[in-house]
């Protein structure tokens, strides 16, 4: 459950990521909101989940998650680069996620 937890707080933080990004790009509530309830979320969650994870791997995970999920979304909501070579980089910080998930 506390992995669970931990998912949802690095997919908030892309959420909140996201806001920010909206928030340059055109001021508005709603991207106010997407800034907000994103990192609040984000933290509530990667609290509860520390409780349980150690503190290195819950924030490797979190980070990891939030780094390539921002990537991601912005090479497919906000038209980013597509090289092979960030492609390459993102699936390096996955494998390290994972492999963090899988010695703890």
């Amino acid at each position: 459950m506390n992995w669970l937890f931990l998912i949802i707080a690095g997919v908030s933080e892309v959420i909140g990521v996201m806001g920010i990004n909206k928030i340059n790009h055109q001021r508005s509530l709603a991207s106010f909101i997407w800034l907000i309830g994103g990192f609040v979320t984000s933290f509530a969650c990667l609290s509860i989940a520390m409780r349980i994870i150690p503190m290195s791997t819950a924030y490797a995970v979190w980070t990891g998650i939030g780094t390539v999920g921002s990537a991601l979304a912005g090479m497919l909501f906000f038209h980013e680069s597509r090289d092979w070579k960030r492609l390459l980089f993102i699936s390096m910080i996955l494998t390290a996620a994972i492999g963090l998930k899988l010695i703890s």
